[in-house]
């Protein structure tokens, strides 16, 4: 068998895969014990720690939902520059990626351009549509949000284009603001839950709690924390949920909002895929029918959907978000109209 047979091709491909997953760990956050960190790792409040061997299980038995070819994907104009005054211009770009457009700023949530995500851009996830957006034609950007380092959140091939092209502010929870900085981000924020930041007289933000996990690879899961935002500015609150399952901590964030500046929660972005099989998914992911509870539960803020259609990471199929989502709400008898399934590329203004 030659040096250059298929076997050893693929134990090379294999061995390198699993070291860069190792090389790709966090280093571990240091700080004081609190109830969602035990001085070690972070977790979940009144949540068990889910088994490895439910991974297995998921893995060895995956029914995968159809995710057909898209040839109608659309590509955005050019954003206006900034959007002065309290208006809120909302676009999608892809999956947990939106410019958010207010007061005469513009934000990025989660930013991914990446044709893969993952630990090297031949090892990932491969995306199914492209984003709504040109990177290379966004407005100044001014804050990035992230939620968790996550790869499909926390893509550091766009994190390092967005530092040359802007040099934004970088808002990370607990543990995560090394990785801006690996690609020359020299602005960046930690907040752990309940904190707040005041970045000037136009923006503040709280970091809100979430329930979810963290890694970038095989030995450095929880080592990190993992986070939603609230964004006060003159249009009102504005809440971008991150990743999360379903909780009780909805309840607690929709009085966190309550008491802010800026009031009650006027808008909310909630996650509405990657739920299937709800057995493995639910404590990390929120459903459509959990995300209607979840907008019940921040009392019926206008809300859009996010987190689908463009990796297939659950089982779901591609159109079952949507689906799922419309279903849910007729069951609720709550208007479609106020938890929308946004269109990549495509402006939403509210008001």
């Amino acid at each position: 068998m030659t040096p250059y047979s298929i076997p050893s091709a693929l134990s090379i491909v294999i061995l390198s895969s699993l070291l860069l997953t190792i090389f790709s760990c966090a280093p571990r956050y240091k700080g004081p014990i609190t109830d969602h960190f035990d001085g070690k790792k972070f977790f979940n409040p009144g949540m068990p720690e889910r088994s490895s061997g439910g991974v297995l299980k998921w893995l060895l038995h995956r029914d995968k939902g159809p995710w057909p070819e898209q040839p109608d994907a659309f590509i955005g104009a050019r954003p206006a520059t900034r959007i002065e005054g309290d208006s809120l211009v909302l676009t999608f770009v892809n999956h947990s990626t939106f410019l958010i457009q207010t007061a005469g700023l513009n934000i990025l949530t989660d930013p991914v351009w990446s044709e893969r995500v993952g630990p090297t851009s031949w090892l990932g996830i491969k995306r199914k549509r492209p984003p709504g957006l040109r990177l290379d034609e966004l407005p100044p950007i001014d804050v990035v949000l992230l939620s968790h380092n996550h790869y499909d959140h926390l893509d550091l091939p766009t994190i390092k284009k967005l530092v040359k092209a802007f040099d934004p502010l970088f808002v990370t929870p607990l543990g995560v603001s090394y990785l801006p900085k690996l690609v020359d981000g020299r602005t960046t924020r930690e907040l752990d839950w309940d904190d707040t930041l005041r970045i000037n007289d136009k923006l503040s933000l709280s970091c809100t709690q979430a329930q979810h996990f963290s890694n970038r690879g095989i030995g450095d899961r929880e080592e990190t924390l993992w986070c939603g935002y609230l964004l006060h500015t003159s249009f009102g609150t504005t809440y971008f949920c991150g990743d999360s399952g379903y909780g009780p901590h909805f309840k607690k964030i929709a009085e966190q909002a309550r008491q802010s500046a800026t009031g009650p929660i006027k808008l909310a972005l909630l996650p509405i895929g990657s739920y299937r099989p709800e057995w493995f998914m639910a404590p990390v992911h929120v459903s459509p029918a959990g995300a209607v509870q979840a907008f019940l539960d921040l009392n019926q803020p206008q809300s859009v959907g996010i987190h689908f259609g463009t990796f297939q990471q659950g089982d779901d199929g591609l159109f079952e978000p949507a689906d799922d989502l419309r279903k849910a709400l007729q069951a609720s008898k709550i208007s479609e109209d106020k938890f929308l399934v946004p269109k990549e590329g495509h402006p939403m203004v509210f008001k």
